[in-house]
């Protein structure tokens, strides 16, 4: 027992409970941080938004292709298998 050493009892936290909740925000009285209208902030044209909308339109072209292709030889196959069974 020379070698470990009496391990200290851990000092428990009280906590007390004032009633008050986050949704209780009655005595914050602190001016908000971001304002209500932001003339700076930037605005996007109509030709960035339809370059956005074309560049996410080719990139999910190819998954949806794959997708689609999928399903139809799924189709085909248990078509061609259900007039076998006939």
């Amino acid at each position: 027992m020379k070698n470990k050493e009496k391990k200290k009892d851990k000092e428990k936290v009280v906590y007390y409970d004032d009633g008050s909740t986050i949704a209780n925000m009655d005595g914050v009285k602190q001016k908000s941080i971001i304002p209500k209208t932001d003339n700076n902030r930037p605005k996007s044209t109509g030709r960035e938004k339809l370059k956005t909308f074309f560049e996410a339109f080719k990139m999910m072209l190819i998954p949806t292709g794959v997708a689609l292709l999928v399903l139809l030889i799924l189709y085909l196959i248990f078509m061609l298998i259900g007039n076998y069974a006939n």
